[in-house]
């Protein structure tokens, strides 16, 4: 997965109404700690019931604020059930929350990681096969970073001895470079609220929080971006994938030529066909 693919126009069109979109009632809600927002929703495969289905973990995007939430993932949600998978949408603290921002963000997004797919084993009818993390936006940043735990010191409390069992991680539109956030000011500021100050004044929180400091991850990644995205500039994409195929990860990274960046998690969007191809990539479909 080294290419870099650009030639689908989908010209899709922003913004999107997938914020506010309704959908159906989660099959089963999980808690992976004792806290309110420690949760994910489990959706069952609507067909191929008593067989293990790929299990699809979604973290949320939002720029790590609290007026964010997982309910915006209900509608991709409800379309990937529909094709065969289960999904788990994980909710985590946020700016804002008590707890939320650093460290507590990454607490449970690193907790979430390790503790939901088994807990999503123990609910979905036949159980669960690979696993593939999905992330969109601000949650595209925190699905590479819990996949690149491995590359933590020793000292981190979020450290993993090996990388996480993932099949690979599907990140959308995803602040992939986070010290470059901070000093592109995304969102006026997100990636600093999220780290509690400027990246270049906290070097050290950096190192432990930014996905390209963490490189290799050693699990496959497929990043996705739209072209128009003015949320997330491509450039975010463009900076982590290069370096990731450097340092020996087996990352492609999918240009969408006039895409904004809420169609990546839209099913009635013109860019979700592409994100259902990256999904099926990485699981060698």
């Amino acid at each position: 997965m080294n290419e870099i693919r650009g030639d689908r126009r989908t010209d899709a069109a922003e913004p999107s109404d997938v914020l506010t979109r309704r959908a159906s009632v989660p099959d089963a809600t999980v808690a992976y700690g004792d806290l309110p927002d420690q949760v994910a929703d489990v959706r069952f495969p609507r067909h191929g019931a008593g067989t293990a289905a790929p299990l699809v973990l979604i973290v949320h995007g939002g720029f790590w604020r609290a007026r964010y939430d997982r309910a915006h993932t209900g509608p991709m949600a409800d379309d990937l059930a529909a094709r065969g998978f289960a999904t788990a949408s994980v909710e985590y603290r946020r700016v804002g929350q008590d707890g939320g921002g650093w460290p507590g963000t990454f607490d449970d997004v690193a907790r979430a990681v390790d503790a939901v797919p088994g807990l999503a084993a123990g609910v979905v009818p036949g159980g669960i096969g690979d696993v593939v993390l999905l992330g969109h936006s601000a949650g595209g940043h925190l699905a590479l970073w819990a996949a690149s735990r491995a590359r933590l010191p020793a000292s981190a409390p979020w450290r993993l001895p090996a990388p996480p069992p993932l099949r690979g991680v599907l990140a959308l539109a995803p602040v992939a470079a986070l010290a470059l956030a901070s000093r592109q000011g995304l969102s006026d500021g997100a990636a600093d609220a999220l780290l509690g100050g400027p990246a270049g004044d906290l070097p050290e929180r950096t190192a432990l929080a930014d996905p390209l400091a963490l490189l290799p991850s050693s699990v496959p990644s497929v990043l996705v971006h739209g072209t128009a995205d003015e949320d997330v500039p491509v450039e975010q994409s463009r900076r982590y994938s290069p370096a990731a195929r450097a340092a020996g990860d087996d990352c492609a990274r999918i240009e969408l030529p006039g895409t904004g960046h809420l169609a990546l998690i839209d099913p009635l969007s013109g860019a979700w066909p592409a994100v259902l191809d990256a999904l099926a990539g990485l699981l060698g479909r």
